[in-house]
């Protein structure tokens, strides 16, 4: 079992999700965040309006996954986030040591998914 982690430009979340429903991996966590990437100061355009500063607005996706779907996962964020552009983002990929699926008590690759 793996735990991947992207942070990504918010306005590439929708192809992201679209790209991950795509190869199958359906459950995640999504969270609005700040962060600051080798772009610092460099002035964003979000939703038409200019962002200038150290902290930009990113998206983070948190994923559990079975080994068999960590490729295609990592595959499918690339394939939604990429723009070519510094600051796409970035991909964690962490072992994950447990799973428990609160209401069954199921454990494992089982409690994914």
């Amino acid at each position: 079992m793996k735990y991947v982690i992207a942070i990504i430009q918010p306005h590439k979340l929708d192809e992201v999700k679209q790209a991950l429903e795509d190869v199958e991996v359906n459950l995640m966590t999504v969270s609005n965040v700040l962060g600051q990437g080798r772009q610092k100061g460099i002035t964003e355009i979000y939703r038409g309006a200019k962002e200038v500063g150290s902290l930009l607005k990113k998206v983070k996706l948190e994923i559990a996954v079975n080994e068999d779907f960590v490729e295609p996962t990592i595959q499918a964020i690339i394939k939604g986030a990429h723009t070519g552009e510094i600051g796409d983002g970035k991909i964690f990929v962490l072992d994950l040591g447990e799973c428990v699926r609160i209401g069954t008590g199921e454990r494992g690759g089982i409690a994914i998914g």
